[in-house]
């Protein structure tokens, strides 16, 4: 792409993120090469999160009123300026040359049709780096095999504004499905391929197992129900991997330390630059 086309654009969807997003953008804001634009999604915070992003000078806050990730992403993406559009989760901390990298990567002309996604961990648990490597084997590896491409996650990818122009209104428009595996499955049909980045990792809050073991499970289900949708053969061995994943969130000791140390500590602990 010529350099005038490499303006990125960082959409963060948010609801009631107060707890992680001034980490989040803590880590923007010491990015090597900063992003042209960054969007944060307010979808109908009630506690502090609209304060928190107005406290950063270059964040500007946008409202989505109807609920749900599905909406707020849409919101974002629709309101993007720039040709690349990034989006990371609330609870994303990025490693400091995450921009530079899409950026380099989107400066192959070869890579202008390709949608990119990178690898992470969760960094509130005891043996960060394991978890790191079974993310990466169920979220990408085993959604490979199943579909026969690379998925997208929400915590960590990039497309183009042309993929999002000639995707946005294939999507599936319900918040009962993963939204960026139905995002990833539409691109695919459409031709577009997805660079998986094994080579950066984000660090992502892995909240999922504090909720109760009902909401758990429920959430996991959204895996095969997506599949379902999309008249996926194999999508019963994704609810075979959602079992796994639930009687496995058994074993996982959530790091409370984490949560006591200052942000100083905690970017060092994630080998974040600041």
């Amino acid at each position: 792409m010529k350099n005038n086309s490499l303006k990125l654009t960082l959409v963060i969807p948010a609801y009631n993120e107060s707890r992680h997003l001034k980490l989040c953008l803590d880590a923007v804001k010491i990015q090597t090469i900063m992003p042209d634009e960054v969007i944060v999604v307010d979808n109908n915070s009630t506690d502090n999160t609209v304060n928190i992003a107005q406290k950063f000078s270059f964040v500007k806050v946008i409202q989505e009123r109807e609920q749900g990730i599905y909406f707020a992403r849409n919101k974002g993406f629709n309101s993007a300026k720039y040709n690349i559009i990034a989006r990371i989760d609330a609870d994303t901390v990025l490693p400091n040359h995450w921009v530079e990298r899409i950026k380099e990567f989107y400066s192959k002309d070869a890579n202008k049709n390709i949608a990119w996604t990178s690898a992470g961990y969760f960094y509130n648990v005891h043996f960060p780096k394991l978890s790191g490597y079974m993310q990466s084997q169920i979220t990408f590896r085993f959604n490979r095999f199943l579909l026969g491409h690379y998925v997208l996650w929400g915590s960590t990818m990039a497309i183009t504004q042309k993929q999002w122009k000639d995707v946005k209104k294939q999507t599936c428009a319900r918040n009962d499905i993963h939204e960026d595996l139905d995002l990833a499955i539409h691109l695919h049909i459409l031709g577009y391929q997805i660079f998986y980045d094994s080579g950066i990792y984000v660090a992502v809050f892995m909240r999922r197992v504090l909720t109760d073991r009902d909401k758990l499970w429920k959430y996991l289900q959204l895996w095969p129900k997506t599949l379902r949708v999309h008249h996926m053969n194999k999508w019963i061995l994704s609810w075979f991997g959602a079992v796994f994943l639930f009687l496995g969130s058994a074993f996982i000791i959530i790091n409370d330390k984490v949560g006591k140390l200052s942000e100083t500590k905690l970017f060092k602990r994630l080998k974040i630059d600041q």
